[in-house]
């Protein structure tokens, strides 16, 4: 008997376990790519359709907010980018990747995983078996736009997923964990996949149809809200207690002399 868990998400594993309606059905399959974002990127540039999903096994060039490298070996995750052309003003794509986020914890919640997402792009898990459990960085999103002034040409959602892997590399291992490492099995690479996709489409409809608001709404399902978060944003850094998140997208931090501060980008530490 074949375990599935070792078996890359191709075309043919995947497609038959599609839920959707559009998105997906276009699907992408690399063994090893640069970066799926860029890939789908070039794919919306020589006119692909709407709900194009680029997927690798492996990327040499993987990558995160900030210019971080995204750990992306063979054969244990899922690297994958969703093309989208949203008929929204620019200003209103940035809550897509809460949306992402969303998509992410509700097709983990459904495989009885307990996801935690912390603004504004990661998705965590907390691993039981440690000495001190704490929550994991599970996932990330990296959300890229082309525009013409207001005018949305294409977004990429960049998706990184570490579903088997058991190891990473010194300089994440205190702050990464997998679906396996959590879970005590291996997953199903092209249903994890499905599930996602499945998650994905009907959030991206509401979002489509009535701005980021159903972003903002998904996202709060699964929020690691009331900890106490320090955000490096620009300027001075803030501390203080997540209260929320407005319809822009923009975090709400209350600091210790109890001022709520407006927070649209910045990098946040527990």
């Amino acid at each position: 008997m074949v375990d599935e868990s070792s078996l890359p998400p191709t075309p043919t594993r995947l497609l038959p376990l599609l839920g959707t309606r559009w998105l997906g059905r276009a699907f992408d399959w690399q063994a090893a790519s640069a970066s799926t974002n860029d890939l789908a990127a070039a794919r919306g540039r020589a006119g692909a359709p709407e709900g194009l999903v680029v997927a690798a096994d492996a990327q040499s060039g993987g990558r995160g907010r900030l210019g971080r490298t995204w750990h992306s070996p063979a054969g244990e995750s899922l690297y994958f980018s969703i093309l989208l052309r949203p008929a929204r003003p620019a200003a209103e794509v940035p809550p897509l990747t809460l949306l992402a986020g969303a998509a992410v914890a509700r097709a983990l919640a459904g495989l009885g995983l307990a996801p935690r997402l912390k603004w504004p792009n990661d998705v965590l898990l907390v691993e039981q078996n440690t000495h001190a459990s704490r929550a994991r960085k599970v996932a990330g999103i990296l959300t890229e736009m082309s525009s013409e002034g207001e005018r949305v040409g294409q977004v990429v959602v960049g998706i990184g997923l570490n579903a088997n892997g058991l190891d990473f590399p010194d300089e994440i291992a205190d702050r990464a964990t997998s679906l396996r490492r959590v879970a005590g099995q291996a997953f199903d690479r092209a249903r994890v996949l499905a599930a996602v996709l499945a998650a994905f489409e009907p959030l991206y409809e509401e979002f489509r149809a009535g701005g980021p608001a159903a972003a903002v709404r998904a996202w709060q399902e699964h929020a690691s809200l009331g900890d106490r978060w320090r955000v490096s944003a620009p300027g001075q850094p803030v501390e203080g207690i997540a209260l929320g998140i407005d319809p822009d997208g923009a975090l709400r931090l209350r600091d210790d002399a109890g001022v709520v501060h407006r927070i649209l980008s910045g990098e946040v530490t527990a």
